[in-house]
C-alpha cells in the first residue's frame, strides 16, 4: 500500500518506525494495569469538569514511564541481534529519549483528557483521531526537544508515515484485547 509515495508494508520502514516507538506504545498500556490511586488533578475542577479524571494517576503515570524507558534500555540491550535476525539497521535510544519518549505518550494522553473534559466527553468516552495520535504527537513533540538529531535521523518521512497510519489500528487492536481480558470498560 503506497501513501504519500511511502510503501507502508516495507518490511525494513515497517520494523524501524514499530521498534522506534515501543518505548511509546507501552506505557497508556503499562498505566491501564498498574493505575490507580491519587488522581493527578487531585479532584480538581475547571468550570465544573474534572481537569482530567480518577484514570489519570500518579501510579500509573510513574509505572508507565518507569517500564517505557526499562523498555527502551531493553531494547538497546538486544538492537545488534535484533538488528541481525531481522536484517534491518534499528535505532538506539539515548537515554533522554529513553525518558522523553514514554513521558510525552503519558503527556500526550493526559493532553487528550483535558481536551475530553473540555469537550464534555467522559471518561472512557470515544474521541475518533485523538485517541489514536495523542501519545504520538507528544511523545514524538518531547523526543524531539530532548534528542533533535536523533529524532530527525530516525523519524523520516516513510518511518513517520508508516507510524501515522500504523498506530491507529494498533491502538484499536490493543484496547480490543484489553477489553475483552477485562483490563478496559470499553474497546476503544
Amino acid at each position: 500500500m503506497d501513501i504519500l509515495g511511502v510503501d507502508i508494508f516495507d518490511f525494513g520502514v515497517l520494523i524501524v518506525a514499530v521498534w522506534a516507538m515501543l518505548p511509546a506504545y507501552v506505557p497508556n498500556n503499562v498505566a491501564v494495569v498498574a493505575g490507580g490511586g491519587a488522581p493527578i488533578d487531585g479532584g480538581r475542577t475547571w468550570n465544573g469538569e474534572r481537569l482530567l479524571g480518577d484514570g489519570k494517576t500518579w501510579r500509573g503515570t510513574i509505572a508507565g514511564v518507569a517500564v517505557g524507558a526499562l523498555l527502551a534500555l531493553g531494547l538497546n540491550i538486544i538492537n545488534g541481534t535484533a538488528a541481525d535476525v531481522l536484517n534491518v539497521s534499528l535505532p538506539e535510544f539515548p537515554a533522554t529519549v529513553m525518558v522523553a519518549m514514554p513521558l510525552g505518550a503519558m503527556l500526550g494522553d493526559m493532553g487528550a483528557s483535558f481536551l475530553k473534559r473540555r469537550t464534555g466527553r467522559q471518561r472512557g468516552a470515544a474521541f475518533p483521531g485523538v485517541d489514536q495520535l495523542d501519545f504520538v504527537v507528544m511523545a514524538l513533540l518531547l523526543t524531539s526537544i530532548a534528542a533533535p538529531e536523533w529524532t530527525l535521523e530516525t523519524f523520516t518521512l516513510p518511518v513517520l508515515t508508516v507510524v501515522v497510519v500504523v498506530t491507529p489500528f494498533l491502538h484499536l487492536t490493543t484496547n480490543m484485547l484489553a477489553y475483552m481480558l477485562g483490563l478496559k470498560n470499553e474497546p476503544w
